[in-house]
């Protein structure tokens, strides 16, 4: 993040901060994380994160269309600061159980979204575990995207 002049806004549902947790152990992180919002409410999504209501009574809060909203959302809220060309956010919404599956939206489910000045991508997960494998699982994969973004990695979508 440092190297490409770059700050980071986080969007989490699921992991309710756990990626937020991970960034901020980085001793220096201050230098690019620019904040997070954990919004696992609709009303929560909506207000903060600029998700359309349509969105979410059409699609759920776990799909493709409410996570890219997620992350583009965040990162106009957290970028006031900072040019929008500068700061790069990812967005994470699942079911990480032990209850709330459904057919079509099984416990592990997990869409991760990020979004950058060239782009906006999503990712679908479908994690096992239990609900801290899950959230784990989701962080971790999570960063690791952000991490194939910054080494120029190309994105493979869902």
């Amino acid at each position: 993040m440092r190297q490409k002049q770059l700050m980071l806004a986080l969007a989490e549902s699921c992991t309710g901060g756990l990626i937020g947790h991970r960034v901020t152990n980085i001793p220096g992180s201050s230098e690019y994380f620019v904040g997070g919002i954990v919004a696992y409410a609709y009303d929560a999504k909506e207000e903060f994160l600029r998700v359309r209501h349509e969105t979410l009574l059409e699609h759920g809060a776990v799909s493709k269309a409410t996570v890219l909203e997620m992350a583009q959302g965040v990162r106009q809220a957290l970028a006031s600061r900072y040019p929008l060309e500068h700061t790069v956010s990812l967005a994470v919404s699942g079911i990480a159980g032990p209850g709330g599956g459904m057919p079509g939206k099984p416990v592990g489910l997990v869409w991760i979204a990020l979004s950058a000045p060239d782009g906006t991508w999503a990712f679908r997960n479908q994690f096992k575990g239990s609900r801290i494998e899950i959230k784990d699982q989701t962080a971790d994969r999570a960063l690791s995207i952000l991490w194939q973004y910054l080494n120029g990695a190309a994105l493979q979508t869902d």
